[in-house]
């Protein structure tokens, strides 16, 4: 394929999906990741896209947000092999609140499985993968539907949050950044995950490499809020996305990398045997953050499975 057909074909898939990484592009056009990136940046010159780390957006993406049927064809692989590596962080009978997203749609299909567990949730695709989880007690906020992403917004959803309080929030968004955190394009969902992060004992953010290192308009969770962060294996040229990790990790977060091969087969099930998970040592020990009541950062393994249970269940007592 020449270079004009290539980056035609480039501009046309950004176009359709208003972003594309670029392991995605290069799939398309059977090509290195390498020159994908000489079309994206020549494109750019051109103002035709944005470069964003690890992809391409429409022009003006800081501001933009992709709407659902968009979002659920990036980054797939690496959205299952996510959501299979956080589902390991979730006990039985626990209480936990999940928001809006496709990767915590992903994750919230594998937490059908987990006997006793309580999800809270703004999100109608959470809710909808978990309605015929026997075992699985689901609690919706109220709100007003926001079709773009099929989430509840709103003072409704914000006021049904007051005075819960759960274990964990697994939350998503458009971009983190070591600096700023975890920001979303959208005033009123970056509202509702502030308020269900003032729920949680701990804040778990479900980011692929794609969105390491790229900011957008309103910051959700700032870092020092976030206890863990699972992604997956950026690409081995990737020095953007290895720095924002290590600064991540430099400031206490907690890292998990998931290997894209990890993805499940047909119908969502993990393939545990395939999964890679690689903890990024802390430099120290994780600050108490006053007034939030979240706890410091503990590694997996680190708390025994009675001691959370106990935990869990004085939360819900509460």
């Amino acid at each position: 394929m020449f270079a004009a057909e290539r980056r035609q074909l480039i501009l046309e898939m950004v176009r359709a999906n208003g972003a594309v990484s670029l392991r995605e592009l290069a799939r398309v056009v059977q090509t290195s990741e390498v020159t994908v990136r000489r079309d994206v940046r020549a494109l750019e010159a051109e103002g035709l896209l944005d470069r964003r780390h690890g992809g391409a957006v429409l022009p003006g993406g800081f501001t933009r947000e992709s709407g659902f049927p968009q979002k659920s064809h990036l980054a797939t692989a690496e959205k299952t092999a996510i959501a299979d590596l956080a589902a390991n962080l979730v006990e039985e009978g626990e209480a936990i609140v999940v928001g809006a997203g496709t990767t915590t749609q992903e994750l919230a299909r594998r937490l059908a499985r987990v006997p006793g567990l309580t999800v809270v949730t703004n999100s109608l695709l959470v809710a909808q993968a978990l309605a015929h989880a026997n075992r699985v007690e689901v609690v919706m906020t109220g709100g007003t539907l926001r079709g773009s992403n099929y989430a509840l917004v709103g003072s409704g959803a914000e006021q049904s949050l007051h005075g819960l309080r759960v274990s964990r929030a697994f939350l998503s968004g458009s971009g983190l950044t070591a600096e700023r955190g975890l920001s979303t394009s959208n005033m009123l969902s970056a509202s509702v995950d502030r308020a269900l992060v003032q729920a949680a004992a701990e804040v778990v953010v479900l980011a692929d490499h794609t969105k390491l290192g790229t900011d957008t308009m309103f910051q959700t969770v700032p870092t020092d809020l976030i206890t863990r962060l699972v992604t997956d294996e950026p690409p081995a040229h990737d020095d953007r996305a290895a720095t924002e990790l290590q600064a991540l990790a430099d400031q206490g977060v907690q890292i998990a990398v998931a290997g894209a091969t990890g993805a499940g087969g047909a119908g969502g099930d993990p393939g545990p045997a395939r999964q890679q998970r690689r903890d990024v040592p802390l430099p120290g020990p994780r600050r108490q953050v006053p007034g939030t009541g979240l706890r410091s950062a503990t590694m997996l393994g680190e708390q025994s499975p009675g001691s959370e249970r106990a935990r869990v269940a004085d939360l819900r007592r509460r």
